[in-house]
């Protein structure tokens, strides 16, 4: 993967057309424009990103308002569930007040708050293999917000068939976790990394987890995800990092292509490619 580009080669952003910045623009913006390797062409292709978040709870909360605040053009915020006062604890872009409501409706409400120039596209329900591939083509990259193996697995194998980069993120108990995958041939995804995806019976609400973990981890989806979509910095493509909040210890692993995975693998059968 060359320095700052994205799974197809270029530049992200540079799928879409870039306009020069509104003076607005230039002054909410005006902290990235000061980074060396940003700048305004940068921030235009941030622009004119569009961002699939799938889950908007602990991790989602972070990953979207960072995403609209740093200006990524368009966000599809996909979850199928309601605000629930025990959620309320880490899931910081629902109140006491929207409990209740679809966690799609409390993120608009949230997001366009924080940033009415961002366009929101709602997805409300749950995703099927199909749903997925078809949102996966419409955007030019996925932050896995999700909290089971069988939505992890669909959203890859999403990823893969349409060439796109995957932000996949993890938080249980006091241990979190962080991997990016390009979606080009050749270089490993997440079932490279997990091929026996086991039955996914660990859950928040059966383990519980350390609230500010999910703002951790998932802050660190939202900086992995501006880097690959802006051209910035060396993205975690094929890397794992693992942290133990309660040691504050940080483990890195670089994840290999596995020949005989099912899903990116030479014998694998990419539906859509």
């Amino acid at each position: 993967m060359k320095k700052g580009l994205g799974a197809r080669g270029e530049r992200v952003g540079d799928a879409h057309p870039s306009r020069a910045l509104t003076d607005a623009e230039r002054e909410r913006y005006s902290r990235h424009l000061l980074l060396s390797g940003f700048d305004e062409a940068g921030q235009q292709r941030l622009l004119a990103s569009r961002v699939l978040i799938v889950g908007l709870g602990g991790l989602g909360s972070p990953v979207a308002m960072y995403l609209a605040a740093s200006g990524v053009g368009e966000l599809l915020l996909a979850d199928f569930d309601a605000v629930d006062l025990s959620n309320l604890q880490r899931q910081i872009l629902h109140t006491t007040g929207r409990v209740g409501a679809t966690k799609v409706d409390s993120a608009t409400a949230a997001l366009h708050a924080l940033n009415p120039e961002v366009s929101l596209v709602p997805i409300k329900g749950a995703l099927n293999a199909a749903r997925l591939g078809e949102l996966a083509r419409r955007v030019d990259l996925v932050c896995d917000c999700s909290d089971n193996f069988a939505t992890r697995d669909a959203v890859n194998a999403a990823c893969v068939a349409a060439g796109i980069p995957l932000v996949s993120g993890a938080a249980i108990r006091s241990e979190g976790q962080i991997a990016c995958f390009s979606g080009r041939p050749g270089e490993p995804c997440y079932r490279c990394l997990y091929p026996d995806l086991g039955d996914g019976g660990e859950t928040c609400a059966r383990e519980g987890v350390l609230a500010p973990l999910t703002g951790i981890i998932g802050s660190m989806q939202a900086v992995e995800a501006v880097k690959i979509l802006a051209g910035l910095g060396e993205p975690l493509f094929g890397c794992l990092l693992l942290l133990d909040a309660l040691t504050m210890e940080w483990r890195g692993l670089r994840i290999p292509a596995d020949p005989a995975c099912a899903v990116c693998g030479p014998s694998a059968a990419h539906p859509g490619t």
